[in-house]
């Protein structure tokens, strides 16, 4: 009697787990979205985080620190170190973090459109 051979199916994760993996972190989406005009140096994406948040504290150096070192990690974007004194280090998209801008331009729309003043306001009303 022969032993029947099985192919393992390899396990797959949900896609939409993976995905919230991959952007979990409060700022992961602010950043790729500003590294999508070019290139950015800590401090210019830092001060780009502080723009547009009502009520927003301080974004703490470690906290983006620990924001940049797992997109860099995951592919998203590649860090440059200049090897200056001052250092001079800056951030860009790869490949992978360009391919990624449609989508966190999309989620932007939709929140243009279903999270501004007036729309939230119906959605109460209702």
């Amino acid at each position: 009697m022969a032993k029947e051979r099985t192919k393992a199916i390899p396990v797959r994760s949900c896609p939409v787990a993976a995905f919230q993996k991959m952007i979990s972190g409060k700022y992961k989406l602010r950043i790729v979205w500003d590294l999508k005009d070019g290139p950015r140096r800590y401090g210019e994406i830092r001060s780009g985080l502080l723009r547009g948040t009502e009520g927003s504290a301080e974004i703490t150096p470690r906290v983006l620190s620990r924001e940049l070192k797992a997109l860099t990690e995951s592919g998203r974007i590649d860090r440059k170190d200049f090897g200056e004194v001052p250092p001079k280090v800056e951030y860009r998209l790869t490949r992978k973090g360009k391919s990624f801008v449609p989508v966190v331009a999309a989620i932007r729309d939709w929140g243009d459109r279903n999270l501004s003043q007036p729309a939230a306001l119906a959605d109460a009303a209702e």
